[in-house]
């Protein structure tokens, strides 16, 4: 799972591309969330080998993220990462994929299928935004974080219904990730306050999201405190054409980290259909 750069764009970007290229399956795109010290690592290590058993899986940094981020200024926000992650495959040369996003990736995975719809065969959506909603207490907590071990211990509370997860070895990992000036910098310059406007940012119109044609899979936390099931996916459950929905008790944000047999059980079978 060791990452390495690809030009996307003009932006070298830290990406893990893995797993059996000619498995008969699309390849699968994998997109983090927006947590402070966040990179495609630390998100999808659970489960980034066992999608890859019978496909190519492919894991970026996003911009500002992890690898990818610079510290430079630049736009942040919905259309630059759904842009960037678009550009990704061109700069793999890849056809149409298989897309997991969680919470934000979750939105831009959505955003991909409107902006391409032909680069996207089914979707599976994590904890996930991309919905007009109130910011929640959690979210605005996260993207509030300024880089200190006690802050990053709440924030990880916050994304993990299970208490033995809040280990300080996982805590002193992701707060010296955020301590990395490019990422420090660039983290800075992302969320600001007033942070309502960058949920608004990240949902998709009611007439977008009616017209995604892909299957689309949500697996979400019913204990869920950063970005709440019943704010977002039971929204979209009303409003994506081809949905469905599975909803976990005892988990919260992390699905794939604190359920993560039940998570591939789930997702697996979907994206092996059709």
């Amino acid at each position: 799972m060791e990452p390495t750069f690809v030009d996307v764009a003009g932006v070298a970007t830290s990406v893990i591309d893995t797993g059996d290229v000619d498995g008969g399956h699309p390849p699968l795109l994998l997109l983090h969330g927006s947590g402070p010290g966040v990179s495609a690592v630390a998100n999808w290590r659970p489960v980034i080998l066992a999608l890859s058993v019978h496909r190519r899986v492919i894991a970026p940094d996003q911009l500002g993220f992890g690898g990818t981020a610079t510290g430079r200024k630049q736009m942040y926000g919905r259309t630059a990462w759904t842009d960037h992650a678009c550009a990704l495959l061109d700069a793999l040369g890849v056809g149409a994929v298989d897309v997991i996003g969680n919470s934000m990736g979750g939105a831009i995975a959505l955003s991909m299928s409107v902006a391409r719809p032909s680069a996207i065969r089914r979707i599976v959506l994590m904890g996930t935004m991309g919905v007009a909603m109130a910011l929640p207490d959690g979210l605005n907590t996260v993207w509030a974080y300024e880089p200190s071990v006690e802050g990053m211990r709440e924030i990880i509370g916050l994304f993990a219904y299970n208490r033995t997860l809040i280990t300080d070895d996982l805590v002193k990992l992701r707060y010296e990730a955020s301590l990395n000036p490019p990422v420090r910098h660039s983290w800075a310059a992302m969320f600001p306050h007033p942070r309502q406007r960058w949920v608004d940012d990240l949902a998709l119109s009611g007439a977008e999201l009616n017209a995604v044609s892909q299957p689309v899979l949500m697996v979400h936390g019913r204990d869920d405190r950063v970005v709440p099931w019943q704010s977002s996916s039971a929204q979209l459950v009303e409003l994506l054409p081809d949905c469905r929905l599975h909803v976990i008790g005892g988990c919260g944000h992390w699905t794939m980290i604190e359920k993560t047999a039940e998570f591939l059980a789930v997702v697996e079978p979907f994206l092996a259909a059709g």
